[in-house]
């Protein structure tokens, strides 16, 4: 039996893993597969790739090649969700910000430096025509950490999955006042180095299992009202949710990442690109 350890974000992009997981669709393969949840997000699961805590991430495109950028010895093996993250830009329920425009020069809450809650703000910031030089940050961790800072107001926005936002929207503590989707596919499966050297079959036997769900995932049955009850979101934001979600089961191709990397330069979150090759498999 192979061991191997996986680590991403407790959400719905999520839910596949788990249903193999719980199936057993890879201990029939001779793989133990270990799944951590990490309520953080990109910043922790990028610590935890380079200190050989996981041996797999399902992590945040933009914040692993910045990464892997910055040296982390890591590759892409695959995108997982082709369609984009849709960043929803919220505020205290009480805060006197009403618009998207009212943000310029606030600081922002974001679960820690790397992760997506950061970078993604430079991509807003550029979005609305800021100056990305005047962004300051407030570390919160997580998304309770958030409700705090933006209830206390040490922080006054903060960007995060619209979905899984929502409820928290819909309780009336934070207000939404945008959306800020990813210019590129939201989600990656990266994979340590030394475990695509040692282990590449078990890799492959992975990713074939993972794809095999995902490419039926909306067909199964009660899907919707599964990931409604396991993520405390309402059927029909699920719904719509699914509706936008595409899972992928393709690997990265030079084209696409090497435009992302210049995109991210652009930005000044990466200080240089680094060769396709060093960068995904």
């Amino acid at each position: 039996m192979k061991n191997l350890k996986i680590a991403g974000v407790p959400e719905h992009f999520n839910l596949p893993w788990h249903l193999c997981i719980e199936n057993g669709d890879f201990v029939k393969h001779d793989i133990a597969l270990e799944w951590t949840d990490v309520p953080e997000g990109t910043g922790k699961l990028c610590q935890m790739l380079r200190d050989g805590e996981t041996d797999i991430a399902v992590i945040l495109t933009e914040g692993i090649i910045k990464d892997i950028v910055a040296g982390n010895t890591s590759k892409i093996a695959q995108i997982y969700v082709q369609s984009p993250l849709i960043w929803g830009i919220h505020v205290g329920a009480k805060s006197p910000f009403e618009t998207i425009d009212d943000l310029e020069n606030k600081i922002v809450a974001i679960s820690r430096y790397g992760s997506g809650s950061h970078l993604m703000a430079f991509v807003n910031a550029e979005n609305e025509g800021w100056d990305t030089a005047n962004l300051r940050f407030e570390i919160i961790n997580t998304l309770d950490g958030a409700v705090d800072a933006l209830t206390a107001g040490t922080a006054d926005y903060f960007m995060w999955e619209h979905f899984m936002t929502k409820p928290i929207v819909d309780k009336g503590i934070f207000r939404r006042v945008g959306d800020c989707p990813t210019p590129w596919p939201s989600f990656v499966i990266a994979v340590r180095n030394e475990v695509l050297e040692n282990d590449p079959e078990a890799i492959e036997k992975v990713l074939e299992i993972i794809n095999s769900k995902t490419s039926t995932f909306k067909q199964i049955p009660g899907i919707d009202s599964q990931l409604a009850e396991r993520y405390n979101q309402k059927q029909d934001d699920i719904n719509e949710w699914l509706n936008l979600t595409r899972w992928s089961q393709t690997k990265p191709d030079k084209i696409t990442f090497d435009k992302i990397q210049e995109q991210l330069l652009d930005l000044s979150i990466i200080n240089n690109t680094i060769p396709f090759e060093s960068l995904a498999t």
